[in-house]
């Protein structure tokens, strides 16, 4: 069942690199990157990673982990979507980012608190600085600014 998840998804980033490369330009009329750029850049590295995904899958003979064990993970993972949705309205694109990832990162991946305050930290910081710095595209905005 996971290989044929896999290939679907698979499926899903060739046709979403399509039509980044065939229907999106990669520059503006200005000659500044165009709307195709980034999508370009997520299509491949998605196609690569999948592919590698599925060749790691296809090579690796183990059991698979039994799927019950693992749906405690996904009603948490719902609120946690809905949270950081509602944080993204009201506090903006980097705190609740922060956030999101701080609380994931604890119950995803347990008894690693310097990594996941690491992670929960640089991430948001890289996406903030690559989007509102690099690509003069602003985070999205908040009701309330904080003071940070």
């Amino acid at each position: 069942m996971r290989v044929a998840f896999l290939f679907v998804l698979l499926f899903g980033a060739v046709f979403y690199t399509y039509v980044a490369f065939f229907d999106l330009s990669f520059l503006s009329r200005t000659g500044r990157l165009g709307p195709g750029f980034f999508p370009r850049i997520i299509g491949v590295f998605a196609v690569s990673l999948i592919t590698w995904v599925i060749a790691d899958t296809l090579r690796d003979n183990r059991a698979e982990e039994s799927p019950s064990s693992r749906w405690g993970d996904v009603a948490p993972l719902i609120l946690f979507a809905v949270g950081y949705a509602v944080l993204l309205r009201i506090f903006g694109g980097f705190f609740a980012t922060l956030v999101f990832l701080a609380v994931t990162l604890t119950i995803l991946n347990r008894g690693k608190k310097l990594q996941n305050a690491i992670l929960s930290v640089v991430i948001p910081t890289l996406i903030y600085l690559l989007f509102d710095k690099l690509l003069n595209v602003n985070m999205p905005p908040a009701l309330f600014v904080l003071p940070i």
